[in-house]
């Protein structure tokens, strides 16, 4: 009856590039409420005929997605565009909110970083070369691909856009999470009295809170 993860892996992330890195702000932070940390990533949905990346941003506490976009490249528009939905999204604006990514190009690039700055949103980055240090954006990723099937061979990219956004909608709003006490992302991102169920990493140092 469990879904069977399909094998399947595509690098999106270089971290080879002149911009700045950015420490990780989040590694040993209690996250309580909504809208007080993003955690982003880009994710491969495409094939060779037809390449597409998705780019999300959900939020740590609740796991809802609140800014994605699919394109045909890994350029930082897709990026930009997400984190610009995002901000639109954002529901509470009265205390500081952290967004947490990997070192890829597309975050640390002028533009991407300039959008945070102006929105007064800190950014923090991982610091090792583990999945681990951005647990909960690569859960999300595994989700949509193996429970909604986004990656799957389409042709026509308007329809794996559409694909997408019916899955996104579904899984914020439909889907209950074990972490999040069997409420759906909206649900818990809704209220702030609920604490999330967390576990220590043991591919980190000992301090490492990995929350899913």
């Amino acid at each position: 009856m469990l879904i069977q993860p399909k094998r399947r892996y595509q690098i999106t992330t270089n971290s080879h590039h002149r911009f700045r890195k950015h420490k990780n702000l989040v590694s040993t932070l209690e996250i309580e409420k909504p809208d007080a940390v993003w955690v982003s990533d880009i994710t491969y949905v495409g094939n060779r005929i037809n390449p597409s990346y998705l780019a999300l941003i959900t939020d740590a506490y609740s796991k809802r997605i609140v800014g994605y976009n699919v394109s045909k490249s890994l350029s930082v528009d897709g990026s930009l565009q997400a984190l610009e939905m995002a901000m639109d999204n954002r529901e509470v604006r009265n205390y500081p909110l952290i967004h947490h990514s990997d070192r890829g190009l597309q975050y640390c690039s002028n533009d991407y970083q300039k959008l945070l700055k102006d929105n007064g949103i800190s950014p923090s980055m991982t610091e090792k070369y583990d999945p681990y240090e951005n647990a909960i954006a690569e859960r999300i990723n595994g989700i949509l691909k193996q429970e909604f099937d986004i990656a799957r061979s389409i042709k026509n990219f308007d329809v794996k856009k559409k694909l997408i956004e019916d899955a996104i909608r579904i899984y914020n709003n439909i889907r209950p999470h074990l972490s999040n006490h069997m409420l759906t992302p909206v649900q818990m991102h809704a209220q702030n009295k609920l604490k999330r169920k967390q576990y220590k990493s043991k591919k980190l140092n000992n301090h490492m809170i990995v929350q899913l």
